[in-house]
Order: C-alpha cells, then structure tokens, then sequence
C-alpha cells in the first residue's frame, strides 16, 4: 500500500499554508493556486474534513518536492510527473527516472523504499512457487522455453507475473510449449517499439529520455489493444 496516495499516515495534518511554508525555501514561487492545480491533475489527493477543508499530510509534502523537483530540474511535463506518481502508487519502480532522482520513502511502501535504494526484491524459486501458486514442473518448463530468466537463483517481478498467467492457462490446458510464440511475439513487439522511439532514446538528456520512455508505453498498450481486438474478433466469428 502507498502511504502518499492511498492513505495518509502519520500524527501531523498541515494546512495549506503550513504546506507553503515547508516548501518555501526550495521553491519561493510556489502559491496556494499551484498545489490546488496539482491536486485537480491528480497529483495530490489531501484529505478532506466533512466540511471539505484540506488536510495535508507529510507524505503530501514530500510528493509536492517531487513534482516540484522534476518541474524545475528537469523540465518535464506533469503528465510524465504523474506516470511515475502512478507506477509508485501501483507499487511499481517507475521506468526511466532522470539521473540522481531520488524517491522519498515517505511517499512509498518501505518494500518499495528499499527497491528504489537498489535492494530490488529478488524472489528465491521457492518464494515464485508460493506466490505464484506454480508448481516445480511448471517452472522448470517456464525456465526451459524461456518464458521466465532468473539471475543467480533470484527471480523479479516479472518472472512472477508470468507464472501466475500460466498457472492459470495451464488449467485451460496451455502448456509452456504452446505459450513460445508469446515469446517471440512480444520480442517483435519490442523491436517495433524500440524503433519508434530510437529518435528520442538515443538523445541522452533527462527530458528525451522520459518522452522516449512515456512514447514506448503508450506504443506498448495500443500493441496490446491491437493485439486483444484481433484475437476477440476471431473469438466472435467463432459464433457466426
């Protein structure tokens, strides 16, 4: 669970002009106006009294220094600033985060905490087993046809992703051979997201960077909606 975004914790409920305060020494120009523009963006989500007055909590703050910082630092537009406020609210590690970014652990969970301080979470074969519900044969043959990589024994996030998906399709009676052509095809994929992007990608400052990573997942996700009507276009003839 994200602490800044979901729930707030902690004694402190600051007002807004307490919130101004704090943040005045790093950015002077910040006005009352500005953190109510971020809050109908999406990017702060205070708690509110029944009489609808704002509470803002230390993790506020600490996300308003975020999105303030990427502003002012990096020059990149909130919509990026919220894509990443997004994947950490999901629990995720966001993707591509300028050089020297820093992540508060008070805006993540402190399992996240530690992934962004570079002890990413490695989980043993026994720990995917448990969380995946995958049994040892069904990862063996996930290992043989390369549906899932570990790295000295330790295997991330992704790899559990997917041994979930397969423990469950193999109820359906899809083995891992059958699944290779997902392999090949999302490595298809990536080529072609790869080279829309490669005008971006290859400029190294943090901004270019950004779009570029941005522009690959809005590539992806209209690759997998394309990819989802088809097959469910096929679904439906199944029936004329």
């Amino acid at each position: 669970m994200v602490l800044a975004h979901a729930e707030h914790s902690g004694p402190r409920v600051l007002n807004i002009g307490e919130v101004l305060a704090q943040l005045s020494d790093d950015f002077p120009t910040m006005t009352a106006s500005k953190i109510r523009f971020l809050e109908e963006k999406g990017l702060i989500t205070p708690n509110r009294t029944p009489a609808g007055y704002r509470q803002y909590s230390e993790n506020d703050v600490e996300r308003l220094r975020f999105v303030l910082s990427l502003q002012r630092d990096q020059y990149l537009p909130l919509k990026v600033i919220k894509d990443y406020l997004d994947a950490i609210d999901r629990g995720e590690r966001p993707e591509n985060l300028p050089p020297g970014v820093k992540v508060s652990p008070r805006i993540v969970s402190d399992e996240f905490a530690a992934e962004m301080t570079g002890r990413v979470r490695a989980l043993t074969e026994e720990q995917l087993r448990t969380e995946s519900g995958a049994s040892v044969p069904l990862l063996q043959s996930l290992l043989s046809f390369g549906l899932i990589q570990h790295s000295n024994g330790r295997f991330d996030e992704h790899a559990l992703q997917v041994a979930k998906a397969c423990v469950q399709l193999e109820s359906h009676g899809l083995e891992p051979r059958h699944l290779r052509p997902f392999q090949a095809a999302a490595e298809r994929e990536f080529g072609l997201v790869e080279r829309a992007v490669s005008p971006l990608s290859s400029r190294r400052d943090a901004a270019s960077q950004a779009r570029a990573a941005e522009a690959a997942r809005e590539i992806s996700e209209l690759c997998l909606t394309l990819h989802r009507a088809l097959v469910q276009d096929r679904i439906a003839r199944m029936d004329s």
